[in-house]
Parts: C-alpha cells; sequence; structure tokens
C-alpha cells in the first residue's frame, strides 16, 4: 500500500520510514526540515532513503493547503500516519500561537483531505502529555482528560478531538496513538536521554530538574514503531490506544543507568522544577495488548545501551549528533 508520513524525516518518522519500505510499502514523507533544532540532522536521517524506488519526499508544510492538495491528488494515498507536530513542553509556553498553528491546524488540514480523497485509514500521533498531572495510575484511554499542563498537551487533546469529530461526521477511521517518551538512535538532541548521554559522556554535570523523583514511561523506538505498524493491519474504526513500556524509571535512575552504560560516573547539578512537567507519566496498555497485540521488548537498560552504542559510534564517526541544537 502507499502510506503517507507526515514528519518522515524527524526521529520517530525515519525510523518508522525505514520500517514500511522493509516491508514493501511505498511511502510519501512530507516534512519541512524547520529549525526547532538542526535540520542537517533531519537530513542526515533521510539521505538513506533519497535513491529508494518506493521512496518520496515533499518539502514542504502542513499548513500549506494548497500543496497538500496538489500531493494528495497526485499520489494516491491509501493510508495517512500523521507525526508532524511542533514538540516541546517548555517551548510551547513561549510560543502558544505556533502549537494551535501547527498540531490543530495543520491536523485539520490533514483530516479534510483524508475525508475529500477516501483515505481508508489515519493514524494520528498524540503524546502522554494530554493526561496531564494526576495521581490516579497508571493512564488508561478512558480517563477524563480536562487537566493539560502545557500548551503542547493543550495542543494534542484539541488535535485528538477534531480526529473523533472527524470520525463521528465523516465515518473515517481513525487510531489516536498516544506515545509514552520514545527514545532510541536519532532522538532530538534537546531530550533528556540525548542531551544527558552528550554531558556525561563530556563528564559534565547533568541539570536535573527537580529533585530527581519524577518518573517517566520510556519507549523504545523499535516498540513504537511496532506499534504504529499492529495498528495499520487491525485498522479499527476509531480507538485510542496508549503506546508505551507499561513501567515507570525515576530520573535519577535514569540518569545512574545512563553514567553505567558509559562507563562513567554521573555528576549532577540540582535545579527548580520547570513550568509544564508533570511529576509521574506511566502508561496503562491492557487495551493495546488485547487489541494489537502490542508487546513492548526493550526496558530501560537495554535501550539506553542501545542508545549510547549508536552514541559513541555517531561520536568517533563526527556524526550529526555532535551538531548544535537551535
Amino acid at each position: 500500500m502507499k502510506v503517507l508520513v507526515t514528519g518522515g524525516a524527524g526521529f520517530i518518522g525515519s525510523n518508522l520510514v525505514k520500517s514500511l519500505l522493509k516491508v514493501g510499502h511505498q511511502v510519501v514523507v512530507i516534512d519541512n526540515f524547520n529549525d526547532y533544532y538542526d535540520p542537517k540532522i533531519k537530513e542526515n536521517n533521510i539521505k538513506q532513503f533519497i535513491k529508494h524506488g518506493n521512496f518520496k519526499l515533499y518539502r514542504t508544510d502542513i499548513l500549506n493547503q494548497i500543496r497538500l492538495a496538489e500531493i494528495f491528488k497526485k499520489e494516491e494515498i491509501d493510508k495517512v500516519i500523521h507525526l508532524a507536530a511542533m514538540a516541546g513542553v517548555r517551548n510551547s509556553i513561549d510560543k502558544p500561537n505556533l502549537y494551535v498553528d501547527v498540531d490543530v491546524k495543520g491536523t485539520i488540514n490533514l483530516l479534510d483531505l483524508a475525508v475529500k480523497y477516501n483515505i481508508k485509514q489515519f493514524v494520528f500521533a498524540s503524546s502522554s502529555s494530554v493526561y496531564g498531572e494526576r495521581k490516579d495510575l497508571p493512564f488508561s484511554e478512558d480517563m477524563k482528560l480536562d487537566s493539560q499542563a502545557s500548551p503542547y498537551a493543550t495542543a494534542k487533546r484539541s488535535a485528538e478531538l477534531f480526529c473523533r469529530n472527524y470520525h463521528n461526521l465523516y465515518d473515517l477511521n481513525i487510531s489516536i496513538l498516544r506515545f509514552f517518551t520514545v527514545f532510541g538512535p536519532r532522538q532530538r538532541p534537546n531530550m533528556a536521554i540525548s542531551k544527558f548521554t552528550k554531558l556525561i559522556a563530556q563528564g559534565q554535570p547533568v541539570p536535573m530538574f527537580g529533585d530527581g523523583s519524577t518518573t517517566r514511561d520510556y519507549t523504545y523506538i523499535s516498540d513504537i514503531v511496532r506499534g504504529i505498524k499492529l495498528v495499520l493491519e487491525v485498522n479499527p474504526r476509531f480507538e485510542i490506544f496508549n503506546l508505551g513500556s507499561g513501567r515507570q524509571v525515576k530520573l535519577l535512575t535514569l540518569i545512574e543507568v545512563i553514567g553505567n552504560s558509559l562507563g562513567k560516573k554521573s555528576k549532577i547539578k540540582e535545579l527548580p522544577a520547570q513550568p509544564g512537567d508533570v511529576p509521574v507519566t506511566y502508561a496503562d496498555i491492557t487495551k493495546a495488548k488485547d487489541r494489537l497485540n502490542y508487546q513492548p521488548q526493550i526496558d530501560i537498560r537495554r535501550g539506553v545501551a542501545k542508545f549510547t552504542q549508536w552514541y559513541m559510534k555517531e561520536k568517533s564517526n563526527g556524526g550529526h549528533i555532535n551538531r548544535k541544537v537551535i
């Protein structure tokens, strides 16, 4: 089948594209290569596919309605996997309008075209951040969601509601996937595991916001890619799925695991907790296991070992991980 992947040059997108091409799908990527972080990193992510016969790249923005319409008309797409978004909780506090534009309006643009061109399935990449700050654990898909902690989370939740609305209005098959802190090779350099690895490898202190007791459900990239492919196979009419590891990891533990993987002692610089951050994320993945046969396979220690091994190889080769974060 022919699959459109928005944001396909990014971390999750490029890993997904590689997997889809490997099993014989045609893949169309839309990415605007914006400067939220060094665009050369995305160029490096995507260069391996450029000459592949089943791959096509469009360098455009999901806010460009005219160009999007041209692509949908030309490509005869079967399914859409919408990963493109403005990411970053803290950045969204400074630039909330940008997140409304990209994460909400951009999603609506794609939903409109999915209806017009009779797309068989629309997969929307949401975030664990939609659950907000809460004490009832773990997070399950049927929870009431009305306390998001950042504009990023609020924009993602708004986009989810538009997805449900378009399913109700037009009977469009839609799957919403709530990702829980995805990590692995090609991860954005401003994400915690990537940033901490670089600092510890250089012998510099790691900035720890809060007392280190906050927890995250860290999910390895191969498990996320597998989950996306499983939902493509099942193609439910409308469902929401958590894609996480189903485990909690404390921030202090994460820093220790990275240091151990690098063979270095981690130095920590304690800083005040930051606005917009939540104290815990923790996925209930029962529904994904039951409906999709989703079974995460990589725990935090194995995943960090894989990441640090990739990092050190990239570093020795002068790879893109050394580029400046914008």
